[in-house]
């Protein structure tokens, strides 16, 4: 009985999956023919991604949208993990209400967050009126209620309080025992919420339209460019976004993996 439930768990599992890369697995074929009018399509060729890689105004939208994406997440979870160390250690019942605030922004739409930004900053004096810091704060608000659910629950799958507890009566002092016991045992919940704050970044338009557009041009603006002249040329974007995507989730996994053999060693 065991073994039949696995194996339909397992198929069901591949189904969902071949569904959901049904769209990824159309875009390569569409990116590489260059005549899809019936069922097969024709005119294999790869000058699409030749033309892309040597566009240098693709690769320097690529490599913001990367940038944009790290600074806000390195942002949000120093945040997010000096916030909570604060909270369940000095002032546990104000816990909720940090909780409440942080998932507030899953209500939020992007554009009313867009647009409330710039009535409220573009006409500061100080640095908030840069449109590049407004969409870094646009984002860390975003990725916010992500970041705080994958922290916290690795904290309450360590049982924070008693680890704490433990380097204490070594001798640490509380904030050095944060960093250099809790925080390396709830990486993994560090790694797989940034991971999910990576792939909302990257497919973000609203904000980065609104904010600023022509200030810091991403990938998604120029996929939309490019989908109201080529077609073809906007699918192979669309599977780089998607490429890149996965190979920055690769990277950290492997470098996670890897550091939890060394430990193991």
């Amino acid at each position: 009985m065991t073994k039949k439930t696995d194996k339909g768990s397992t198929i069901v599992i591949l189904l969902i999956i071949i569904y959901l890369l049904i769209p990824l697995v159309v875009s390569i074929i569409y990116s590489m023919f260059s005549n899809w009018t019936g069922i097969v399509p024709q005119g294999f060729t790869l000058k699409t991604y030749a033309t892309l890689f040597q566009d240098h105004e693709f690769l320097a939208s690529l490599g913001r949208t990367i940038l944009i994406a790290i600074v806000p997440i390195v942002l949000t979870i120093i945040l997010v993990l000096l916030a909570l160390f604060v909270t369940v250690i000095y002032f546990p019942k104000l816990e909720k209400y940090v909780q409440i605030i942080c998932m507030i922004p899953y209500t939020i739409q992007g554009v009313i967050l867009s647009v409330s930004i710039l009535s409220l900053y573009v006409a500061n004096p100080t640095f908030l009126s840069n449109r590049i810091i407004m969409l870094i704060g646009a984002y860390c608000i975003i990725i916010l209620p992500y970041i705080y659910q994958g922290i916290r629950n690795g904290m309450r799958a360590v049982n924070m309080p008693v680890l704490l507890e433990a380097a204490e009566m070594l001798g640490a002092s509380r904030i050095y025992a944060f960093f250099r016991v809790i925080v390396p045992n709830i990486l993994s919940a560090i790694v797989v919420s940034s991971l999910l704050a990576v792939g909302i970044i990257f497919g973000d338009y609203v904000l980065v339209r609104n904010l600023a557009s022509s200030a810091w041009p991403n990938v998604q603006i120029y996929l939309y460019q490019a989908m109201k002249s080529d077609s073809m040329k906007s699918s192979a974007v669309f599977v780089v976004i998607m490429a890149v995507t996965f190979l920055i989730a690769a990277i950290v996994l492997y470098l996670q993996s890897r550091e939890k053999k060394g430990k193991k060693h």
